[in-house]
């Protein structure tokens, strides 16, 4: 790899891949190329937005990029993967998708591939992704740069454990949807007592993002709560609800199920 520029291979050109590669658009030491499975329309759009090379056979590139970034289902990557381990030499090779850890990507590649698993969200488009990654063995210190300055340009970042990133997957990856989820339920309150629909939305979407902005001052989750609900209050009413109903148990269980349903994936 040369210290100028650094020329990655995006196989897949959906949400994912282009939110990495929106946030690299002005990072002037990557040169990129984007293919796909054959969806020509697609290519021929992330070209246009976003100014990068496209090519209609990845495995024509393999041999003159430094990286291979896979933005793709799990499902698709044993096939993928079997083609892949005749072309590369040693480059480093990354993965988005659920359950495909660094160690799957070791065994099915030849050995010595540098490969790394990265778990960003889908605030990833907006630059405010919480990313976890987790390397493999033959990582090295140069690699971790690079891959930490390709994250960067999404959002916040955090190294794990090969293990630790299956668990909190749910978490970082999935979970969103069920703040998500929440916020469509308010959004609907909202709107029943007749302001508009974009007014709901707005309101809500404020509300969640104040309150995030209150988590990240480092305050417990516990002790915020308690600032809003005065004892015996409104708030508190609605809070002991959420508990008689087991909200805690609920949401555990939500988490398990992602982390079954993700290993069942690989």
């Amino acid at each position: 790899m040369t210290q100028e520029t650094t020329r990655i291979l995006f196989i897949g050109a959906g949400r994912m891949a282009q939110a990495i590669i929106g946030g690299l658009a002005e990072n002037q030491r990557f040169a990129i190329t984007v293919s796909n499975n054959g969806n020509q329309g697609r290519l021929e759009y992330v070209e246009g937005a976003y100014g990068v090379s496209v090519s209609a056979d990845w495995r024509q590139e393999v041999s003159h990029t430094d990286i291979i970034l896979l933005a793709m289902p799990p499902e698709n990557h044993p096939l993928l993967l079997e083609d892949l381990a005749d072309l590369i030499d040693k480059q480093l090779v990354i993965t988005v998708a659920a359950g495909i850890s660094p160690s799957y990507l070791e065994e099915v590649l030849p050995v010595g591939t540098p490969a790394a698993w990265i778990m960003p969200n889908t605030a990833a488009k907006l630059g405010e992704s919480s990313t976890l990654y987790a390397t493999g063995k033959h990582v090295d210190q140069y690699h971790k740069q690079l891959l930490e300055e390709i994250l960067q340009g999404i959002g916040a970042f955090e190294k794990v454990t090969e293990e630790q990133l299956y668990e909190l997957t749910a978490i970082t990856g999935s979970a969103p949807a069920f703040i998500y989820r929440i916020a469509e339920s308010l959004k609907n309150q909202a709107a029943a007592v007749g302001i508009s629909e974009q007014q709901a939305r707005k309101l809500v979407a404020q509300m969640i993002a104040g309150s995030a902005e209150m988590l990240k001052t480092g305050e417990d989750p516990a002790e915020l709560a308690n600032q809003v609900a005065t004892p015996g209050g409104s708030t508190a009413a609605g809070l002991n609800l959420l508990d008689d109903h087991h909200i805690d148990q609920l949401m555990q269980q939500a988490i398990i199920a992602c982390r079954e349903k993700s290993r069942q994936d690989h």
